[in-house]
């Protein structure tokens, strides 16, 4: 096996990435234009898009990362539009959009093209999560989209399947569809809920922090592979998964949870670069297997196709957001009048991604042999849906909320409730630390004793000092400047230490144990700043 084409990939689409950092345009757009230029260029490999891959290997990890970060209580507040987008919108775009592209293309048969409706329906979760974090986006509408990318997968998955047996003539009824849906959905729930505790008590119980970690490398696979082997959903058995151990993240030990966010930081990094690439590079197979129907009408389909999937998405959330609270009192009790801004926004942010690509690669070929009905038109109109939305909407995106003026993020607000929180944890911190030292068995020399107390009360008022004055001539806060000295401290040490070392005075290993030490007195310093 030729591994030499996986490397280039991995390292230059992390190197695109990095790179798209320093650049106003958001890094997986910029990944997908350097796939579609590079797709070109001559002795470039052909990186064919294997579903058998994408579905088990690279989607479980994404989900997971996305469903971990994400807040089980901001979810369930907004169960209600994260439902009706991750279900009803993925149903009724996977019926409108292949009604249309039916009339539209009239050799395709209705059943295959809804088989196109569920490929191109559900918005993608990397997209989703990459824009909203580079926006800023209003914490409510941030997290119904994250919610809805998070479910809608499976949704649309299950569909797919559904519209597929239909086509290729295995007889399934309304009936037999809604069935098979129901029990992907609540099945793949199930094994979430099954699992979770287990996973978060095998968490809590390993003592070792890379024994942890690796555990934590495997759940998303396990999930996904034990829902997916009793054909139950496999993408809400990862989510189910994450949201509990995300939520009870806290019960992990410090060196695990450090560990673990650094690992999970790069497998995410990695694999939404390579992700973002590999669509891109999809250009040439897609192209290829055109055929008859390369030429003016299928650029035509396109873009038609693209148009009508985004209005279908308006089509769908304006009522979906407006007719709940002028049906429901208690909506109306709950909740402000809907205006025009936000639903125009959630709408707007209906980007596709890999899935829909992963998905529409893994369409069949008959039990004749032969290729589904006009397989190769519906892989290319994915194809420019794909890039139509991460382009035209990716792009377009930030400017339309400083457009439409969205009100952001209220960080006094967030700093002053993150200060009330600090001063109630340092209360009861420091009361606890008092009836320790009570104890004679506690006994400590007083220098010691006031340094603990130094450290809870320059956390307790790092925060506080964010919303005061700062220092005219740096523009930094007391607290900005006292760490930036610390940092510098801790760096004259480490050269010390590396200067001993060269000399012979200490070995390496001595020297590993000293930086170590320094590494985690700046990595706390550099917490706190974040």
């Amino acid at each position: 096996m030729d591994v030499m084409p996986l490397l280039l990939l991995v390292a230059g689409s992390a190197a695109i990435a990095a790179a798209g950092r320093r650049t106003p345009v958001p890094p997986p757009l910029l990944l997908v234009a350097a796939g579609l230029v590079v797709s070109y260029v001559p002795g470039v490999p052909d990186y064919a898009l294997d579903p058998h891959i994408v579905l088990p290997l690279i989607l479980p990890p994404l989900l997971y990362t996305a469903a971990v970060e994400s807040s089980y209580l901001d979810l369930r507040a907004q169960l209600r539009p994260v439902a009706l987008l991750s279900v009803g919108y993925v149903l009724f775009a996977t019926l409108a959009v292949g009604w249309f592209v039916h009339l539209l293309v009239p050799a395709l048969p209705l059943t295959a093209a809804l088989v196109f409706g569920a490929v191109v329906a559900p918005p993608d979760a990397v997209a989703a999560t990459a824009v909203a974090r580079r926006v800023g986006l209003p914490s409510r509408i941030t997290t119904i989209l994250q919610g809805e990318s998070l479910f809608n997968d499976a949704t649309a998955i299950t569909a797919f399947r559904v519209a597929v047996a239909a086509s290729v003539g295995e007889g399934v009824s309304w009936a037999g569809g809604v069935g098979e849906f129901l029990l992907a959905a609540i099945g793949g729930a199930a094994v979430g809920l099954v699992l979770m505790a287990p996973l978060h008590w095998l968490r809590t119980h390993l003592r070792e922090t890379l024994l942890q970690n690796t555990l934590s490398l495997l759940i998303p696979f396990v999930a996904y592979a034990v829902a997916e082997q009793v054909e139950a959903s496999g993408v809400i058995a990862v989510v189910v998964v994450a949201l509990y151990l995300g939520h009870r993240a806290w019960e992990v030990d410090f060196a695990t949870r450090l560990q673990e966010e650094a690992v999970w930081k790069m497998v995410a990094f990695v694999l939404e670069s390579a992700v973002f690439a590999l669509i891109g590079l999809q250009l040439p197979v897609v192209m290829g297997g055109l055929g008859e129907h390369e030429g003016i009408a299928s650029a035509w389909y396109a873009v038609v196709v693209f148009v009508v999937v985004v209005f279908v998405r308006f089509v769908w959330v304006y009522p979906a957001v407006w007719l709940p609270w002028l049906l429901s009192a208690r909506v109306r009790a709950r909740e402000r009048r809907p205006g025009w801004k936000a639903p125009f926004v959630i709408s707007w942010a209906g980007m596709r991604g890999v899935v829909s690509l992963a998905i529409a690669f893994s369409i069949p070929v008959t039990a004749e042999g032969e290729d589904f009905p006009h397989r190769y038109l519906l892989l290319f109109l994915t194809f420019t849906t794909v890039i139509g939305t991460l382009v035209v909407q990716g792009l377009t995106l930030p400017p339309l909320i400083r457009l439409l003026k969205l009100p952001g993020r209220d960080q006094q607000a967030e700093t002053l409730a993150e200060a009330n929180a600090q001063a109630q944890a340092s209360r009861v911190a420091e009361e606890r630390l008092d009836e320790l030292l009570a104890d004679e068995r506690n006994a400590l020399p007083e220098p010691l004793a006031d340094r603990l107390r130094i450290v809870l009360e320059r956390r307790r008022n790092a925060v506080w000092e964010r919303l005061g004055q700062v220092n005219p001539v740096t523009g930094e806060s007391v607290d900005d400047t006292y760490r930036r000295l610390s940092r510098e401290m801790i760096s004259a040490e480490r050269d010390m230490f590396v200067k001993l070392r060269d000399g012979r005075y200490i070995e390496d290993e001595m020297l590993r144990t000293l930086l170590r030490r320094l590494d985690l007195e700046e990595a706390a310093a550099f917490r706190e700043t974040e």
